[in-house]
Parts: structure tokens; C-alpha cells; sequence
């Protein structure tokens, strides 16, 4: 027994040597062979010719009371690979071949590795069914099922997919450590290939969501998801953890939400920000990445959609001295790159501007840019009170919530500076009605708010567009007047090619509602008008509402009719 001193032999080997099918010197050797891998003994009692791998799978059988099964015979593309993680696969040497409700049928080597049954009953939060499998022909099935994985990656990201564009922003040697353990070149590659054709795409987030029989990546491109991969599941875990360790989150809190941000650098002069959300789900984390192009804020006002009066309307509003300019609509209409899109045409050398947002999505240089962190104290209001004392010439607020934020934003519109926020109403004239709402007082709504932009996003139709016949009464109904229809334009509908991936559309154009707050419009707010009072006003004066834009961009040729009724829908 002194031999066996130093060397912890396992349950199947001691139970060789007591049935005399092994010596203990010859069970010590194998034992302590330089693998410390699952099923390094049995391997080596092969090599060394002691034991045939079919006799100690017989033996375990019969020695555990387990079934015998012949694993050579599985088809390796008929295995549930959800059940077991990659990682558990491959270090304790087990695959699972069926899986009914909360039981799953488990091949193994060695039954008496009680350490690793533990772990994967853990892990995986089912029962578990053993059969026994020979060694050899079990290690060969898991390269197999890997090298498969890792396979279908390369098909997906191609061989002369190679540079090393992820780059995290202030990484340091904890996270560099981090990123070792989970470093795997296909994997690598193919999270660049999916982000990369996705910017190339135009589009605005990337969706990587785990189910319990697939994995799919989706995107969204001109507000629609369309589905781009499905990555094999074994890899779910492995995506998750690099996408993590470049945002620099912490990749072993897999039960809480985490936010984070990342970097792709395609060039010396250009990179493109991600912001990452992560979410626990019942089948593992959905990873969700928003694309921040700071290049979206520089296409410039006359890339964005406005008709020419309302572009002269929103420019001689931003080149006021003072006042409150408010954007209005809902998430993903848009608001963040129209008011950056004005930020920008002020962003000269004798402008003094700061922002405050939750979070910063753009990064724009020559402007003072401040994320809110609620938790540490850093609200909305606390920015605005600490702008005031930085001399500032433009405040921009991400988001007017509550009345403390919109007192203090009016008082800095009435104080000298211009002050440009959002807030989320279906229309510009229910704006000023919320804002009444909240506790702001009349008179100083009157005094501060120089205009409102309210705003959606149409897609915009494709080049391969063509004219459609629709009844008179379809046209009146959304909202033509007979005048319109005078037989000198016609509706033009999606048609669907190679560049628009079929779909009848390219990009997006956005459809908005300019309204200029005027003396009369002022003096409906002091009287304690309502937002129908204002609407009706307005539409004397000449602004145009969301569905009269919208039909503009009709008569244009820009859009469907489709498109339009379904975005400004009433």
C-alpha cells in the first residue's frame, strides 16, 4: 500500500485491483502519467497493453451496475449538443446522447469520477442516467463533435477572415488574463465577421440569442430583424465570454444583467463603438449590441429627411441664443442622431457645450459628454445644476423625466443658454401638454420652448421600386385631398432585388412634425389651452403633422404608403 501513498487512485482502479484484473504497481504507473485529463488511466492502461478498452468498459458495466453502450455507432449530428456545455465535455470526457424532460442519458468512461457527475448534475440542473462507453472510441466522438463546431465557424467566417479588429477601450492585465482564457481564433473571427457585416449592412443592433435547441444571431436592419446565423449551441458559452471580455464585463456573473462597451477598430481614422447589454435567460445570455457610429451625426441636416421649410424652421432655431428646443417620439425614431445632427452644426471653437446622457451613444469630439449613473448620485438634474457652473453656451439633456430635470432645464433656457432635450409624446402639440402635466407652470413653458420636433422612421424605398395602383378611396382614406390626386405623381411600392436582400427597401428617411412655438401658439399655453387647441394652431399656421409629412414623402416617391400608415399610425 505504500506505493499507493502519494497517488490517489480512482474508484474504477481500485476496484481492478481488488477484482484481480490489475496489479497495483501496474494501476500506480498508469495513474500517474504526465495527463491529468479525464480518462488519462484508462487511455494509458491501453497503451501499455495492459487492458483492452472493451474489457474495462465490460468490467465498469458489470462492477457500477450500469448499462453497456456502444458509442461507436452514434451519429455525432444526432446528438442533443445543448445538454452538456463544450467546456464540461471536453474536461470530464462525458457527451450526452438523449434528453427527456429533466433527465438526460449520459456516456462515461468512468462512473467513479463522482467529482465530475456532481458537476454536471450542477451545471446542468438535471439527473443523470449513465451508460458505460469504451475510452477510447468516447474521446474520439468529443474531438469529433469539436473539431465539428469549430468547423462550421470557419465555413461561416471564411479562411482569409484573419485581423484582429476588437479592441477594448482601457484594457489592463486583469482583462487581457481574462481574455486568454477565453481566447479561440474561429470564434474570434467569427464575432468580428457578424459585426463587421452588420455595420456593412447599416444596421443598428445585433442580437446573439440562446434557445434550448438553437442559437441564432439576428440583426436590425431599418427597424427589422432579420435572422443572419445560427452558430452551433456548443458555442453559446464560448460567444458570450469573448463578446463579455472585450466589453469588460465580468464573464463568471452569468445570473445578473450587465451592461458594457466595446470597440471596432476598422481603421487608424475609424472605429465604431458598441454599446453590449447582456440578459440571463432560461437557456443562457442573450447578448444584445447597440452600433454607435459617430459618422451618423456628421451626414447633415439635409440627409435626414426634413422638407425645406422644416429644415429653416429647426435652423433658425438652433441659431437662437436661447431657449428650449425639444425632440419628441419614440425609442428608435431617431431623436439622438437629429439632435446630434444640430450639436454638430454648433460645435465650433467659441461654443461651449456639454451633455448629459444615459447613456452617451455618440461620441463626438469638441463636446463635453457626461453618462448619468443614478446609483452614484450623477441624475439628470444633478449634470444640469454642474453644467450651469461650467459656463456653458448648449446643454443637451438625453431625456426630460421628471419635473426637477424640466425646472432646471427651463431655467437654464430662460438664463442665456440653449438648451436641446427629448421627451417621449406621440406628437409635438402633446409635448407641451405633458410638460403641464409634469408641474412645469404655463408661463414658463411659453417663455423657454422655441420649437418642437416630433419625429419617426419610414424605410425608404429601393431603387427598385415601381409604380402601384391604389383605389382613390385608399388614398383619400389615409389621408389625400382630392386636390392631391391631380394624375401627376403615382404611389410607388416595394419591388425587391440583390441589394436590398429583397426586401423592397434600403435605409430609412425620417418623417417629421416642425412646429416653431409662436405668439399665438405661446398665448394658447398662458390661457391653459389644451394640446387639440395647439394642434388646431398649428395646422393654421402651416405645420405639417406626422401622417401629412409621411403622405409628402408618398407624393415623393420616397417611401409606401404602407410604410407611412404603419409608422404614423393614429
Amino acid at each position: 500500500m505504500a506505493a499507493t501513498a502519494n497517488v490517489a487512485l480512482s474508484g474504477l482502479a481500485r476496484a481492478l485491483i481488488q477484482h484481480g484484473r490489475l496489479s497495483e504497481a501496474d494501476a500506480v504507473a498508469c495513474s500517474q502519467g504526465k495527463s491529468e485529463s479525464a480518462n488519462a488511466f484508462l487511455l494509458e492502461l491501453a497503451g501499455r497493453g495492459l487492458l483492452g478498452m472493451r474489457d474495462v468498459a465490460r468490467f465498469a458495466a458489470e462492477t457500477f451496475g450500469y448499462p453497456l453502450f456502444d458509442i461507436g455507432a452514434v451519429d455525432k449530428s444526432m446528438l442533443p449538443r445543448d445538454v452538456v456545455d463544450r467546456k464540461l465535455m471536453s474536461k470530464h470526457q462525458v457527451v450526452g446522447l438523449t434528453k427527456r424532460q429533466n433527465r438526460v442519458t449520459l456516456a462515461v468512461a468512468d462512473p467513479s469520477n463522482m467529482r465530475a457527475l456532481d458537476e454536471i448534475r450542477f451545471q446542468t440542473g438535471l439527473q443523470l442516467d449513465l451508460v458505460i462507453v469504451e475510452a477510447d472510441k468516447l474521446s474520439r466522438l468529443i474531438e469529433a463533435m469539436l473539431e465539428s463546431a469549430q468547423q462550421t465557424l470557419k465555413e461561416m467566417t471564411g479562411d482569409e477572415f484573419d485581423m484582429d479588429l476588437l479592441q477594448q477601450e482601457g484594457s489592463n492585465e486583469e482583462s487581457e488574463a481574462e481574455a486568454s482564457e477565453v481566447d479561440d481564433a474561429p470564434v474570434v473571427r467569427f464575432i468580428q465577421k457578424v459585426l463587421i457585416d452588420a455595420i456593412n449592412e447599416g444596421a443598428s443592433d445585433v442580437h446573439f440569442e440562446p434557445y434550448e435547441k438553437f442559437y441564432r444571431i439576428r440583426v436590425r436592419t431599418d427597424g427589422i430583424l432579420r435572422e443572419i446565423a445560427q452558430p452551433p449551441l456548443v458555442l453559446k458559452e464560448k460567444i458570450a465570454a469573448r463578446i463579455k471580455v472585450i466589453s469588460r464585463l465580468d464573464i463568471s456573473e452569468r445570473r445578473v444583467p450587465q451592461d458594457g462597451r466595446m470597440k471596432l477598430v476598422l481603421s487608424k481614422n475609424k472605429a465604431i463603438d458598441f454599446r453590449v447589454s447582456t440578459l440571463p435567460t432560461l437557456h443562457g445570455e442573450k447578448i444584445v449590441m447597440r452600433i454607435l457610429d459617430p459618422s451618423s451625426a456628421m451626414l447633415g441636416i439635409d440627409a435626414l429627411g426634413y422638407e425645406p421649410d422644416q429644415k429653416q424652421a429647426l435652423l433658425a432655431a438652433v441659431e437662437r441664443p436661447y431657449g428650449m428646443i425639444l425632440v419628441t417620439g419614440p425609442t428608435g425614431s431617431g431623436k439622438t442622431v437629429s439632435l446630434y445632427t444640430c450639436l454638430n452644426l454648433l460645435n465650433r471653437a467659441g461654443v461651449n457645450i456639454s451633455t448629459a446622457e444615459d447613456p452617451a451613444e455618440i461620441n463626438l469630439p469638441g463636446i463635453n459628454q457626461v453618462n448619468v449613473n443614478e446609483k452614484a448620485g450623477l441624475t439628470f438634474s444633478a449634470a444640469l445644476r454642474a453644467f450651469l457652473r461650467q459656463d456653458p453656451d448648449v446643454i443637451m439633456v438625453g431625456e426630460i423625466r421628471d419635473i426637477e430635470t424640466a425646472e432646471i432645464s427651463i431655467k437654464a433656457a430662460q438664463t442665456g443658454h440653449l438648451v436641446l432635450s427629448t421627451l417621449h409624446t406621440n406628437d409635438a402639440p402633446t409635448t407641451l401638454e405633458r410638460l403641464k402635466n409634469m408641474g412645469v407652470a404655463p408661463f414658463n413653458i411659453a417663455s423657454s420652448v422655441i420649437l418642437i420636433t416630433a419625429q419617426r422612421l419610414a424605410r425608404r424605398l429601393c431603387s427598385c421600386k415601381k409604380p402601384v395602383d391604389l383605389p382613390i378611396e385608399a388614398l383619400l382614406e389615409a389621408g389625400f385631398t382630392e386636390a392631391d390626386l391631380d394624375g401627376t405623381w403615382q404611389p410607388q411600392g416595394p419591388v425587391g432585388c440583390d441589394r436590398c436582400k429583397g426586401t423592397g427597401y434600403k435605409g430609412r428617411v425620417g418623417i417629421y412634425q416642425v412646429m416653431p412655438i409662436t405668439e399665438d401658439i405661446a398665448h394658447i399655453i398662458m390661457t391653459n389651452g389644451n394640446s387639440m387647441d395647439i394642434a388646431a394652431q398649428a395646422q393654421r399656421e402651416g405645420v405639417r403633422d406626422l401622417r401629412q409629412s409621411g403622405l409628402l414623402k408618398v407624393r415623393q416617391g420616397v417611401t409606401s404608403l404602407e410604410e407611412v400608415l404603419a409608422t404614423t399610425n393614429e
